[in-house]
């Protein structure tokens, strides 16, 4: 009985540490924040305000699995000064944002922002940020995401990248898209853009794909090499293109 109320304990205690909540009340659950090493190179995971129709942890799906996958590939494929736990949380609101100049976010087809998240967004992007959104699909998720996304830039909007720009050839040129399309739910990959005023891309988004579901699966079987290797080709490519444009 003894050990049955000490396995009891410690389940509870495990559980607590593992789901109290993260940030502010009501965006989500607890998920462990790294502190990366002092690098070139730290990618940054933005924790955002949601509408919880995914429970409020889209933002979070993959981590940190992909993050590190992505940076072992990062790695051993450029010459950047990083390593594989060169990634930290950062929440979108705060003034640290801007420390960070390539952002992941995942699911953002569960935004919903708040006024200074809105105002942050747009200032990242206009100071020479690279955000690379992933892991939405479907036209609900789509509408929700540009909504929000409009908020910070009413004078811009979406419209596709074409395969033959740079954002996927500064590293490794991708020849195609359509691997990746029969291991993800959502159909057609297409990836649209926001445009600054100079033509620099600054939001690359990819509608039905999930990028990190490759970079976090690759190594237990669930996916395939081939859209695999094209996931971390594009991850890459993002990340180059972040530091050079």
């Amino acid at each position: 009985m003894k050990q049955f109320i000490l396995f009891l304990l410690l389940t509870v205690l495990t559980t607590n540490l593992a789901y109290s909540q993260f940030g502010r009340g009501g965006r989500g659950w607890r998920i462990e924040q790294n502190e990366p090493p002092v690098r070139e190179f730290t990618a940054a995971r933005w924790h955002f305000g949601t509408n919880g129709s995914i429970g409020n942890m889209g933002w979070s799906h993959n981590y940190p699995d992909s993050d590190i996958n992505l940076n072992e590939f990062l790695e051993r494929a450029t010459l950047i000064s990083m390593e594989i736990d060169s990634y930290r949380i950062i929440e979108l609101g705060e003034p640290d944002v801007f420390d960070y100049p390539f952002a992941y976010v995942s699911e953002p087809g569960e935004m919903e922002l708040t006024d200074k998240e809105v105002i942050n967004l747009r200032e990242f992007v206009s100071r020479g940020g690279f955000i690379l959104m992933d892991d939405f699909d479907g036209p609900w998720q789509w509408s929700q995401m540009r909504s929000q996304v409009k908020r910070a830039f009413p004078e811009y909007d979406f419209i596709p990248v074409p395969l033959d720009h740079e954002v996927f050839r500064v590293h490794t040129s991708l020849d195609n898209l359509a691997a990746m399309a029969d291991s993800v739910p959502g159909g057609e990959i297409t990836y649209y853009g926001i445009f600054d005023r100079n033509g620099r891309l600054g939001i690359l988004a990819g509608h039905n794909n999930d990028l990190a579901n490759f970079w976090d699966w690759y190594s237990d079987g669930r996916m395939p090499l081939k859209p695999s290797t094209d996931a971390f080709r594009l991850g890459t490519n993002a990340v180059i293109y972040s530091f050079t444009h």
